[in-house]
């Protein structure tokens, strides 16, 4: 049941390569008893737990000296409800694999974020999103959850069972317990139509509103150093279906959006000075294209070439006085950005620290290429952002604390109580929720 970590000297790392860790020991159990014996375990020996899933958190929320667990055994669908349309899946599953499983089924989530990697539990204790005019995040979709806590006791909760547990445990950062099974809200697969095309960052910023509320999912990439975007419109489609061919696909999808474009990002990094250049080339080479395809082959692609990001959520009404003052910031910094900035919405939720809590929201993430120096791009970004209220992603880079936090996250504290009811000995803590959520 216990294995070493991965990597050398059983050091692991996260897909960033910005975050590493030594556990103790690393154990991945093969059922739910197995990991609450191994939670009581650790307890007995004096050690913190962390559960890890695909390792696609930029911030150190998933770093453990203690027991890692690997919940790689804890994969697959428990159960299907089709009356209640709920699937209940196992909290190690990777969202790819619920994916396929959902579509063969007929099945599908509402929305999704735009990659598939991670694993149900970590994509949802994060925030994981996509963008959506009515629909949130994918933890908003979250029907009920089982969780293991501190003590090795199994918690269910849903709006009628433990309610007050099941208000944050959806997004509760490892906080609260390792959650074990979620139970999602699901619907008949359904097409959706896509419609990518270049458009100037004025208009896109003119028009805001408008794109916003004509479509079901709207998202935008601006290309720092030009005055040039990449909007994507995703709207239901009554068919036929109609996918990207599979060369154009190959082209578009792996050939400049990963190959060249992996590239071009280290001969920017080798030479930032050719950077504006290549962004002028980059903002050009995908031209528009309209596609319609089952949900999760639009809103997710392949995302090969590494970065390290920064997101927060503003306030929906604060996004287009956000974006001036980035592009300003930039464009004065002589800063060289090779990644695009990437902006999506979400409606307001009633989870407590969801990004989107309370207050309908803009998501904008600022990426650099791995390897390449992003402290000066991402504190100039930060300071921006929090000037608006801006709430950080909770697996992206940021420097906010506790107390910032309490500020911009008005039930910030029914969180913290809850935090001490289920977890008072902070057996799930780590240095990373001792800065964001207090010790």
């Amino acid at each position: 049941m216990s294995s070493t970590a991965n990597g050398k000297n059983g050091t692991w790392r996260n897909w960033g390569g910005n975050v590493s860790a030594r556990p103790a020991r690393e154990v991945t159990p093969a059922s739910v008893d197995e990991l609450a014996a191994a939670v009581r375990r650790a307890a007995e020996d004096g050690l913190k737990v962390k559960a890890v899933g695909s390792g696609h958190s930029f911030t150190s929320i998933a770093a453990t000296d203690g027991v890692l667990i690997r919940p790689q055994l804890l994969t697959g669908i428990r159960d299907i409800d089709r009356e209640a349309m709920t699937v209940t899946v196992e909290s190690g599953t990777p969202l790819k694999r619920l994916n396929v499983a959902l579509a063969r089924e007929g099945l599908s989530l509402t929305n999704m974020g735009d990659i598939m990697e991670q694993t149900v539990s970590g994509a949802t204790s994060t925030g994981t999103h996509g963008t959506g005019r009515d629909s949130g995040s994918i933890a908003a979709q979250i029907k009920g959850l089982e969780l293991v806590t501190a003590d090795g006791s199994v918690l269910t909760c849903s709006e009628k069972e433990n309610p007050e547990v099941f208000a944050a445990a959806r997004i509760g950062l490892g906080a609260l317990g390792i959650v074990t099974a979620i139970t999602f809200a699901v619907e008949p697969v359904f097409l959706l139509t896509a419609r990518e095309e270049p458009m100037p960052f004025d208009r896109v910023l003119a028009d805001f509103e408008e794109l916003w509320a004509e479509n079901e999912h709207f998202e935008f990439y601006w290309f720092p150093h030009t005055g040039s975007t990449n909007t994507k419109r995703n709207n239901r489609s009554a068919g036929p279906e109609r996918p990207v061919p599979r060369l154009q696909s190959w082209f578009e999808d792996e050939f400049l959006s990963n190959g060249v474009f992996q590239v071009a990002n280290w001969v920017g990094r080798a030479v930032p000075a050719t950077i504006p250049a290549i962004a002028q080339i980059s903002s050009k080479a995908l031209s528009a294209r309209s596609y319609t395809d089952i949900p999760y082959k639009v809103f997710t692609s392949p995302r090969r070439v590494r970065f390290v990001e920064m997101e927060y959520a503003v306030p929906r009404a604060a996004v287009v006085e956000t974006l001036r003052e980035l592009k300003t910031m930039v464009d004065r910094s002589g800063l060289r950005v090779s990644f695009p900035v990437e902006v999506r919405t979400a409606p307001a939720d009633d989870i407590t620290l969801s990004t989107a809590s309370g207050r309908d929201t803009a998501y904008i993430a600022v990426h650099m290429f791995q390897g390449t120096p992003y402290q000066r791009y991402f504190t100039a970004a930060e300071r921006i952002f929090t000037a608006h209220e801006g709430r950080p992603h909770w697996g992206k880079v940021h420097t906010r604390d506790a107390e910032y936090f309490s500020r911009v996250y008005p039930r910030f504290g029914e969180f913290t109580e809850l935090r001490d009811r289920l977890d008072p000995d902070r057996r799930f803590q780590n240095d990373y929720l001792r800065r964001v959520l207090g010790a």
